[in-house]
């Protein structure tokens, strides 16, 4: 089903049965072109370390940015080699958790990427179209750092555009290809701030002519909005109308600080998700390897 409503769309573009987005831009080509990149072998997680609490103590306490996304009860296996094992409840698209948003995350006027109505997609059950279950190749492309917070984090509810873009990547050295994962530094935690910054419409639109395969940062859509008018330009326009896979609460701290020390902003990136289908979203440790 095209969306001829709305400029910035790629419904139809790789088929209305299409569950990898933008994904569908990293070739082998590009995968061919990333594994270039590694020159070293140096590698730098991308993910947010978390700490489990007690499964004792939740679910029943408030669902707050304090709280663990991960919750663990051990148990005695019983067996002759005394081992244990865990259970854990994992919330997913947890400001804490660096996670990886699945194309039917969001949907806009009742429909999902790449224009399917939302109940024929998702259900109680689980969902059966534009889910976790893309992403059992794994991302592997070349990876692109664009630091907006070199000189400090971006002031408060700034919004993002595509000459901030451009900035950063001529102060880099750097250009973001079709294929590229984009990653982006605002020097802020993605928990949620009354002042953060955040990503613009034009910002999306950079990305779209760009031929952005995915968006990963340490935050990305403000909250509260920006933009009453497009008020998540990356969850409700870049995922759901661009089918791109967005990773939220990502740790780019030691990744920038790499990329200052080797004057490089380029890498091989890899996110390889478990292989849990039918869910909406699914925690990563993606890698960025020199």
């Amino acid at each position: 089903m095209q969306d001829l409503s709305h400029p910035l769309s790629n419904w139809s573009r790789w088929g209305d049965d299409d569950e990898l987005g933008t994904l569908n831009l990293i070739t082998n080509e590009v995968r061919a072109r990333a594994a270039a990149e590694v020159r070293s072998g140096r590698a730098v997680s991308l993910a947010l370390p978390v700490r489990p609490s007690p499964i004792i103590s939740g679910p029943f306490t408030p669902a707050t940015t304090e709280g663990s996304p991960v919750q663990q009860l051990m148990v005695h296996t019983g067996t002759a080699a005394d081992a244990t094992a865990d259970v854990m409840v994992v919330t997913n698209h947890h400001p804490r958790s660096t996670h990886l948003d699945a194309l039917s995350h969001q949907s806009i006027d009742g429909r999902v990427y790449p224009g399917r109505p939302r109940g024929d997609s998702v259900s109680p059950a689980g969902v059966t179209h534009g889910s976790t279950t893309a992403f059992a190749a794994g991302v592997v492309t070349r990876g692109v750092l664009l630091d907006l917070a070199a000189d400090g984090p971006l002031p408060a509810g700034h919004a993002v555009t595509a000459r901030d873009l451009d900035a950063a990547e001529e102060r880099e050295g750097v250009t973001v290809e079709a294929g590229d994962a984009l990653v982006v530094r605002f020097g802020w935690a993605a928990t949620p701030d009354p002042a953060m910054p955040g990503m613009s419409v034009d910002a999306v639109r950079w990305m779209h002519l760009r031929g952005v395969s995915i968006y990963v940062g340490d935050t990305g859509d403000a909250l509260p909005a920006l933009d009453a008018e497009a008020p998540a330009p990356l969850h409700g326009i870049a995922l759901v109308r661009l089918g791109m896979p967005l990773i939220d609460a990502a740790n780019v701290e030691e990744l920038a600080a790499v990329c200052e020390e080797l004057s490089r902003y380029s890498f091989l990136l890899t996110v390889a998700a478990p292989r849990i289908h039918a869910l909406t979203g699914v925690p990563v440790n993606p890698l960025a390897i020199f």
